[in-house]
């Protein structure tokens, strides 16, 4: 019985191997996306200031300039890239389905997911933040306040850690959170940054504390496999240029997004 268990294991992880490579051998090679003329990538098209639609429902945001900036390096046109909006749990599956080149929509890089798909150099360090409108809240006055937090949230354990004597307040959505805070039910609202961001251009009478309480690399997610290695280079080389001439920070800071860096954040 014990063999039996361990023969239905294997075969198990054999076929979850397989079913990965057969997935991921399907992405397109960097020869490929040349030859088509154009760079397929999935985006965030719901998430200010990431990736959105404008009143003309034209798509644009951080991380749109970023795809079209790497339709730039591969094409010399900032136009030959196509967007496939995605939600959440689209993300990694678009890719290995070999639907999209790449994926560019908020995504950081696990254990999990790098079992099955490769990453970039980081091109943003998301991290926890708090929105407040009261004037007088400070990273020193946290404890004992009450902080709304999405509920089955990875912030929920970032403010126990951080701020352990925080009244956390669970709510289900954005929305909730508002009313919570416009009621003064709640003295702060925690989330991330790349969020948070969309949220004070929309209600500018609120404010980011000069906290970062966490560092959350966001990538571009590449498929898997030593065929991809020229695909994996180009992006790279690319972002890591982009880092060290500005464009980046500057990009980023024109989209309303802070530069972070864990615990303090940065002018």
């Amino acid at each position: 019985m014990k063999n039996l268990k361990k023969i239905s294991s294997l075969t198990f992880i054999l076929i979850t191997l397989l079913g990965l490579f057969s997935h991921s051998t399907l992405a397109a090679e960097l020869e490929e996306i040349i030859k088509r003329g154009k760079l397929v990538v999935a985006v965030k098209d719901n998430m200010p200031p990431l990736g959105f639609k404008d009143a003309q429902g034209n798509i644009q945001g951080f991380e749109i300039d970023i795809a079209r900036n790497l339709a730039q390096e591969l094409f010399g046109d900032p136009q030959a890239v196509i967007f496939k909006p995605v939600s959440n749990l689209e993300r990694i599956p678009i890719l290995l389905d070999g639907k999209v080149d790449l994926v560019i929509a908020r995504i950081s890089q696990n254990s999990s997911r790098s079992h099955i798909v490769d990453f970039s150099n980081f091109y943003y360090l998301d991290g926890t933040s708090i929105v407040t409108k009261n004037p007088s809240l400070s990273l020193a006055s946290l404890n004992n306040r009450k902080i709304a937090v999405l509920e089955g949230s990875g912030t929920i354990a970032i403010l126990r850690s951080q701020i352990p004597d925080a009244q956390l307040i669970g709510v289900e959505s954005y929305q909730e959170a508002l009313v919570l805070l416009e009621s003064e039910k709640a003295d702060g609202f925690a989330a991330d940054d790349s969020v948070l961001a969309g949220w004070i251009k929309e209600y500018p009478q609120y404010r980011l504390l000069p906290i970062a309480l966490s560092g959350e690399p966001l990538s571009v997610v590449m498929p898997k496999g030593l065929q991809y290695e020229s695909l994996r280079q180009k992006v790279n080389s690319a972002i890591t240029r982009w880092r060290v001439s500005g464009w980046l920070k500057e990009r980023a800071m024109f989209w309303g997004l802070p530069i972070t860096s864990p615990v303090n954040r940065q002018p």
